[in-house]
């Protein structure tokens, strides 16, 4: 039975929590201290106005500056060009920075429901708390 346990090998982190985003939305870093990976979750709700926005992840090797994107190669998966209605995504994150953060980015349009979550996985201590 504990081959099948993800409950005490993974850490959740809520980035952007379920709202209508209007406008940009730029997470917190999230601290990957103690986990070998990670992988981000969007999900989206309605759009509303042609609301056309673009997830991406940003990585980084401190908590307060110098983010940039992520590399393709260091994604496994792809984010879409645009969020389509009712739709979850999972992109995994191979790099190896200590922070990552989710950028939501309003593109054009009126608004979008959408949340996102970062799985932290393969952690080096078990159980995870």
């Amino acid at each position: 039975m504990a081959s099948k346990d993800t409950y005490n090998n993974i850490g959740v982190t809520l980035a952007v929590s379920p709202a209508v985003l209007s406008a940009t939305n730029t997470s917190a870093a999230i601290d990957l201290a103690g986990f070998e990976g990670a992988t981000v979750v969007v999900t989206s709700g309605a759009i509303v106005g042609a609301g056309n926005f673009t997830p991406k992840l940003q990585e980084s090797d401190a908590s307060g500056s110098g983010f940039t994107d992520v590399a393709a190669k260091d994604l496994l998966g792809a984010f879409p060009a645009a969020l389509a209605a009712d739709t979850a995504y999972k992109v995994g994150y191979l790099g190896s920075k200590r922070y990552v953060r989710t950028v939501i980015t309003l593109n054009s349009g009126t608004s979008v429901a959408a949340s996102a979550v970062i799985l932290k996985s393969h952690a080096r201590s078990k159980p995870v708390a």
